[in-house]
């Protein structure tokens, strides 16, 4: 008994984990518009972590992804991305993976 209470834990544990960055990029609809190496409608990934590098931008960037927005890598409008799309901890797991690229 204590064996399966154990592995129930475990399992649920394991679950709870946030994504991989990967996977939580596709998962939350990232991919269609984002590639890591060059631009498709919103700028490639290896572009973002340049425009940031030696900064700390992880509220600004968690902000835009949340908020969407246009302007600052074209006139294309980025959508919004709520919690209920990707939650926080996957987000701030990609926005890592993200800068650095």
């Amino acid at each position: 008994m204590r064996a399966l209470l154990f592995a129930s834990a475990a399992l649920l544990a394991f679950g709870a984990q946030a994504a991989l960055p990967e996977e939580a990029l596709t998962s939350a609809g990232c991919m269609a518009c984002h590639t890591k190496d060059t631009k498709l409608v919103g700028p490639a990934f290896k572009d973002i972590a340049a425009k940031y590098k030696g900064q700390d931008p992880m509220v600004k960037l968690m902000e835009k992804v949340r908020k969407g927005g246009s302007g600052v890598y074209g006139p294309i409008p980025m959508s919004p991305n709520p919690p209920d799309k990707i939650n926080d901890a996957d987000l701030k797991n990609a926005i890592e993976f993200i800068l650095k690229t």
